[in-house]
């Protein structure tokens, strides 16, 4: 399994709210520089500021700088940026799993 597929499995196991899953990714953040992984990470402990902050250094392209721009909105509690944000990042790239949970809870107003 490649790291891209292990974070995706993560991921998935994230949004369904599997505890082994989000303790995994919790593990994984201590270290990692992978975005999505810190922004998931994120999503579901506290240290959201750092971790976001992490992520930021880390992003290497638009996608990951919106990935975080997006959680950022939302867990400051802005979530008509977090929504317009994900819309126009989801038209691009549909198959991000992680801007379309999010943006999820910033439609109902619970975070993911």
């Amino acid at each position: 399994m490649t790291a891209a597929d292990r974070t995706d499995a993560l991921v998935r196991g994230l949004v369904a709210g599997d505890d082994r899953a989000i303790g995994e990714l919790r593990a994984l953040s201590a270290t990692s520089e992978d975005v999505t992984v810190l922004v998931a990470t994120a999503l579901v402990g506290p240290g959201w500021p750092a971790l976001l902050d992490r992520a930021a250094a880390a992003a290497a392209d638009l996608r990951g700088r919106q990935l975080v721009a997006i959680a950022r909105a939302h867990l400051t509690g802005d979530d008509d940026r977090a929504r317009l944000l994900a819309r126009d990042h989801l038209a691009e790239h549909p198959e991000t799993l992680l801007v379309a949970h999010i943006a999820a809870g910033a439609t109902t107003g619970r975070t993911p």
